[in-house]
């Protein structure tokens, strides 16, 4: 169905990068498909690293003002605007406590519920600078990475 995007490197590339660009699967989706497409491990890191980032800055700078625009325009999305908010604020905690320690390990552990798309909206909702936030996030994504790369590789086994 897609062989027209996999049917290259560049289009596995393509795929892997916008795979690894969407929330909540982000790099933990988009790192073991571009290696499971036959892309040459250091391409597909390459990808998925871009992907995952790139959304990174946009979100602290401007989703409090997307949040605020969703709760003007359209009202019906409050409740979920403000859920959003509630379980960011709650894994914020753990940031506040620890700092950019913090940030780091929550972004680093690769599980649901983490990841750069959620680090980024924890530093924005705590006020925490895109300067400051960015490295602290790609850190963790890489350590994220690292971590995927030994569970695609089967150096690490998850049993669930």
């Amino acid at each position: 169905m897609f062989d027209w995007l996999t049917g290259t490197d560049a289009g596995k590339m393509c795929a892997t990068f916008f795979l690894s660009m969407l929330p909540v699967g982000e790099l933990r989706v988009g790192l073991p498909y571009g290696i499971a497409l036959g892309l040459e491990y250091p391409l597909a890191l390459m990808a998925a690293l871009l992907g995952n980032m790139l959304p990174v800055p946009f979100i602290i700078v401007y989703i409090k003002r997307i949040f605020e625009w969703l709760r003007k325009r359209m009202p019906w999305l409050d409740s979920f605007v403000t859920n959003l908010e509630t379980r960011a604020n709650l894994k914020g905690e753990t940031v506040q406590k620890y700092g950019h320690w913090g940030l780091l390990i929550f972004v680093a552990i690769p599980l649901p519920g983490t990841g750069a798309w959620t680090g980024a909206l924890i530093a924005a909702l705590l006020d925490i600078r895109t300067a400051k936030a960015t490295p602290v996030i790609l850190i963790g994504v890489c350590i994220a990475a690292a971590i995927m790369t030994l569970v695609t590789y089967g150096v690490i086994h998850i049993v669930l």
